[in-house]
């Protein structure tokens, strides 16, 4: 052999092992999770890949799971394989820099825990709903009256759903706090939770809780100052933040409410109408101050005799002279639904039925139904819709339009009509 020919023969073994180390190179560099790359950004290039959170560690239903988990891998390995030439990827080799970028990933996922998401009519429920904790009637129950009453509960979840799509949009992407669980009574035996909504039944139904929690044998032997003075039941914002996600994602979370005026009117009689202790000195006495000229002395001393107008002013008051109370606020305020998906909505106009059947579903005693006297002023007419016309009729027409804007969010979500002619 020549030494011409095996200096060539040299040459070309170099040239192959060259060859042969970039490609095992640039395959080592191919198979590192791009995810955990830190980039090295070229002069004038604004290119980033965002340390992504390990699977892991991701709440179950996340983006990254399934199918989206190896679609978003390649899209990822893809890019660094694309990177524009001059930008290095490297791999932080500094165990202090790999802790400071789990650090910066904590937070976000602590973050992310609490959020609800917003999803479309037909897609899978927000991360709070329990879906499937609403148990079917025992065989032979269903019957037309049981699947009316499940077809009625699909419309009202639809209906309350499409308006909180269109006007609410936003509060999907909120993250649960204690005060949007504030007004929600816990039972643990059955798994339910219950948003109170005042005139609406939530004295009974809280007499119906105590008794499914074994805290009384009847609805009966309860009475009202234990009812709402009590410390029976638990309130969903005592427990920690991880409870609070457990029970609104378990629970079967339900709500009653009742038709807007209907219900305005009711807690107008039942605070300013009979003595009260709390709501003539505080509400009152300042609503008589504020928006009755020449109140008598003695009118502004105990704050009884305000009348159903001088109410209506104070409500509509942007710069109202004592705060709002739960028993004529918004319940979209009080219970927040478009936050959290309520597998239960029941009404006060079908109390009976509706509360009956939710009482199947959850596998209540037999023997327990809803109990219907009245809770307090037993003597006295309820409050109807004739009733209620007949306090609005001392109103303005432009009262009556703010008074129906108020609540109109409730009036929509709730599919309420509207109460008189000339509305809006």
């Amino acid at each position: 052999m020549s030494p011409r020919a095996g200096t060539m023969r040299l040459a070309c073994m170099f040239s192959s092992i060259l060859l042969f180390g970039a490609a095992g190179l640039l395959l080592f560099i191919s198979l590192q999770d791009p995810t955990e790359l830190t980039p090295h950004q070229a002069p004038g290039i604004k290119f980033s890949i965002r340390p992504q959170q390990p699977h892991n560690d991701l709440p179950p239903g996340s983006f990254q799971d399934g199918p989206f988990k190896a679609a978003t891998e390649r899209v990822t390995r893809d890019l660094s394989s694309r990177a524009p030439r001059g930008l290095s990827l490297r791999m932080s080799q500094d165990p202090q820099a790999q802790l400071n970028v789990g650090a910066r990933l904590r937070p976000r996922q602590r973050r992310r825990r609490l959020l609800i998401k917003k999803m479309p009519a037909a897609a899978a429920l927000p991360a709070n709903s329990s879906a499937g904790t609403l148990a079917r009637p025992a065989p032979g129950a269903l019957d037309g009256r049981w699947a009316r009453l499940r077809e009625t509960q699909r419309e009202r979840k639809r209906v309350m759903r499409e308006a909180c799509a269109k006007y609410r949009a936003s509060s999907s992407r909120r993250a649960v706090t204690p005060r949007h669980v504030s007004r929600i009574f816990v039972e643990d035996r059955h798994r339910v939770l219950y948003c109170e909504v005042p005139k609406a039944g939530c004295s009974n139904w809280k007499r119906v809780l105590m008794v499914l929690a074994g805290l009384a044998s009847s609805t009966t032997d309860i009475q009202h100052d234990t009812v709402h003075y009590g410390s029976a039941l638990k309130r969903l914002d005592t427990f920690d933040r991880q409870g609070i996600l457990h029970r609104l994602g378990t629970y079967t979370k339900m709500l009653f409410v009742r038709e807007p005026f209907e219900r305005l009117v009711s807690a107008f009689r039942d605070k300013f109408e009979h003595p009260n202790s709390y709501y003539h000195p505080v509400f009152g006495k300042a609503i008589l101050a504020r928006y009755r000229a020449n109140a008598s002395r003695e009118a502004l001393r105990t704050g009884s005799g305000v009348r159903f107008p001088e109410f209506v002013q104070y409500l509509l008051d942007v710069h109202r002279p004592v705060g709002m109370d739960i028993h004529w606020d918004h319940v979209s305020r009080l219970c927040s639904p478009c936050l959290i998906d309520y597998d239960f909505v029941g009404k006060f106009e079908s109390m009976e039925d509706d509360a009956n059947f939710f009482l199947s579903l959850i596998h209540a005693p037999r023997n327990l139904t809803f109990p219907r006297f009245k809770d307090r002023h037993s003597e006295e007419a309820r409050t109807t819709a004739r009733i209620t016309h007949q306090y609005f009729a001392q109103l303005s027409t432009l009262q009556r339009q703010r008074t129906y804007d108020f609540y109109y969010m409730d009036y929509l979500m709730f599919n309420y009509s509207k109460p008189f002619a000339d509305l809006y």
